[in-house]
């Protein structure tokens, strides 16, 4: 009945694209056009009207977030049973479970661990240094790093690596990717990376394996399909090769992540497909998004659509233009002020948009000097919070004692083995380690093996010249790992972990680090989050199925949930003014929204216009404008600080293509 009553109140447009279950569909979802309302009324129409098993969904986005709100939608259509049937999570989470199921045919084992950016690049720094022969600082490797990140995210092999530095950069790229490889696979690792990569090599080289998913997914949908690379291009043409039963939403107008390997040709050139374009905005007023439009037009490389909206005309787009940075920071708070005032706003309904992390030094110091009313009281500073600050699992506490549960899941797993073995100090320094890891890879020999041999004794080792202090370390921290293995695999993960805190003595590494009592505290409640991470953890998997979830499964599930940035539940629900960049804001709405130094080296950005192109950084000034609900409010400043020095600043190039009708100056009382 339920399912009923939200069909009827779909548009003609969402109804069309729920109702088309068979061959290939794209629907091109306008910003604020309710595609995630179209994608899982769609779910459950197959199952409810169609009689589909929901084993047979598969459903993949970019987010966890977006992963869940789908699955809490789809529960108000279909039974919880039913809807924990279908496969809803994102693109490496997929490739996370078929590769924890069948990864060993490609030569890892199944306890592979997942390594951060962090990890990779340090792995490279090594294979860069071992090849060069270097033991001073090495030359920037960003370049080599850009390389084989393009590698990675389009597919290719080693030999078709191919710059624009020189000849000699472009072997000695291609080499160190080869032994990237070779390191990787050494370590029984993989990063986000070839995650994607090996799950489609898999599926190439195991027919067997194919059909399975073949056969068990015969419904596809994809989310965001604007954002898609061509590896996750191969893995859903994969699947989909036998049913052809693939939908994919997205909107090529908010295709901004082409720095990242995204390619927006996968969308632009969706072929053999019926064409849906959903251009009915429910979040934004008609000024808001002729604007947009009006902006976004300009871009050749693009589906023709045009926002509407039902929620009326609205108000004129405001503009502010100051004499400089800091005269614009003030300017924009004290207008901020007076429309939470005027409009009977939370500080929650306000954000402040920016291009670059940069720009939010002068709107931090403007929100915490500017006094405000509240009632009969005069207060002192803004509530605000930056999007984008240290993540949880970035913290170096937090990254400690994941080390430890990794090198516990994969003793292989020489990254996370190097960060914990003298941490806490055990007096293991550094001249022994050097001993240690140069025999490791002389001899190609493990180096949880080198050290665990030496530390035993064996006379094969004794050559090694360890002093009484660091071989004492050394039993220690062996002796720690082989008690800790029993109790993570008997036990309960939490208490396990809580165990293991105070046996490595960890407190003291945070008392020698850190003299304020005040950061000593923070760290030790970080420290238990992690435990209350674990602990959590534990209740889940128990709750979902009869078998305990491994300490490999949490350890995957982490460096997932790192890998992405999303805001959680709880900074949103907190009463604050939100700053954050256009990317950040992606997915996110707000009664009030301010787009800041709009500016023509700021936005477009002068060094992306080289890299991705005027039309990427036009989609992201479009990208900001269409998060405002209500009010939209453009700023810039005339003269700006570039490297310590005044330069004078031109308005964006996409301030000029907005009609000046839908434009009004403000002038706020600073």
């Amino acid at each position: 009945m339920y399912l009923k009553q939200e069909m009827d109140q779909l548009n003609p447009q969402q109804r069309t694209a729920v109702q088309h279950v068979n061959g290939r569909l794209l629907i091109l979802a306008g910003a604020g056009s309710g595609k995630t309302k179209v994608l899982t009324l769609r779910m459950a129409y197959l199952i409810e009207e169609l009689g589909v098993s929901p084993q047979t969904i598969l459903g993949l986005t970019f987010t966890n977030k977006a992963a869940a709100e789908m699955r809490h939608r789809l529960r108000g259509f279909v039974s919880e049973s039913i809807c924990s049937q279908v496969t809803l999570c994102t693109f490496h989470s997929f490739c996370m479970q078929v590769l924890r199921r069948d990864i060993d045919r490609l030569g890892y084992t199944k306890q592979f661990t997942l390594y951060d950016e962090q990890d990779v690049q340090r792995l490279i720094k090594a294979i860069a240094r071992d090849i060069l022969q270097h033991e001073g600082s090495l030359p920037s490797l960003e370049p080599t790093l850009a390389l084989i990140r393009r590698a990675n995210h389009q597919g290719l092999t080693p030999n078709e690596i191919a710059g624009a530095v020189s000849t000699w950069h472009d072997e000695f790229a291609q080499t160190v990717y080869i032994r990237l490889q070779a390191a990787m696979r050494a370590h029984n690792a993989l990063d986000f990376d070839n995650l994607l990569g090996l799950t489609a090599e898999l599926l190439e080289q195991c027919p067997d394996l194919l059909h399975y998913y073949q056969e068990r997914f015969r419904y596809v949908m994809i989310d965001e399909y604007q954002d898609t690379n061509p590896i996750q291009y191969r893995l859903a043409s994969l699947l989909t090769a036998k049913y052809s039963n693939l939908c994919v939403v997205g909107d090529d107008d908010q295709s901004i992540y082409g720095w990242r390997g995204a390619q927006i040709k996968n969308i632009l050139c969706f072929d053999n497909a019926v064409k849906i374009k959903l251009e009915q905005n429910y979040r934004s007023t008609n000024t808001i998004l002729k604007a947009a439009n009006a902006v976004i037009k300009n871009n050749q490389q693009r589906h023709l659509k045009v926002l509407w909206s039902e929620r009326g005309e609205g108000e004129p787009i405001g503009v502010i233009v100051s004499p400089n940075e800091s005269e614009e920071a003030a300017a924009v708070v004290a207008h901020l002020v007076h429309l939470k005032e005027r409009l009977k706003l939370r500080w929650n309904d306000i954000a402040i948009l920016y291009r670059s992390n940069a720009l939010s030094r002068q709107f931090e110091l403007a929100l915490m000097k500017h006094a405000w009313r509240q009632g009969d009281q005069w207060l002192q500073g803004i509530p605000y919070e930056i999007f984008g600050g240290l993540e949880f699992y970035e913290r170096r506490e937090v990254k400690d004692l994941c080390a430890y549960l990794r090198v516990l899941v994969n003793p292989s797993d020489e990254e996370a083995l190097l960060r914990i073995v003298n941490q806490p100090r055990r007096g293991i320094g550094e001249e022994a380690l050097d001993k240690l890891t140069t025999y490791n890879r002389q001899h190609h020999i493990p180096l949880l093996e080198v050290l665990m041999r030496r530390a035993a004794g064996d006379a094969l080792f004794e050559h090694l010249d360890i002093s009484n202090k660091a071989l004492s370390g050394m039993q220690d921290f062996i002796a720690i790992l082989e008690e800790s293995k029993s109790r993570f695999v008997k036990g309960k993960l939490a208490e396990a972990l809580q165990w293991l805190i105070p046996r490595i003595d960890y407190q003291r590494a945070i008392k020698e680090e850190v003299k304020s009592d005040q950061m000593r505290l923070f760290k030790e409640e970080n420290i238990q989050e992690f435990v209350n991470a674990l602990a959590d953890f534990d209740q889940q998997e128990n709750q979902q199925d009869s078998t305990r979830g491994s300490l490999a499964d949490f350890v995957s599930q982490i460096t997932l949930n790192q890998h992405r940035q999303q805001m959680s539940q709880k900074r949103i629900q907190n009463d604050r003014v939100h700053l954050m960049t256009f990317h950040s804001a992606k997915g996110l709405e707000f009664p009030v929204c301010f787009l800041i130094g709009l500016e023509d080296h700021i936005i477009p950005h002068e060094k992306s216009l080289k890299e991705t192109g005027l039309e990427e950084e036009r989609r992201l000034m479009y990208v900001g404008m269409t998060r405002a609900q209500q009010n939209l409010v453009l700023s810039m400043a005339k003269q700006r600080k570039r490297m310590g020095k005044d330069e004078g600043s031109r308005p964006s190039r996409f301030l000029h293509e907005i009609p000046k009708e839908l434009l009004q100056p403000v002038h706020p009382r600073v």
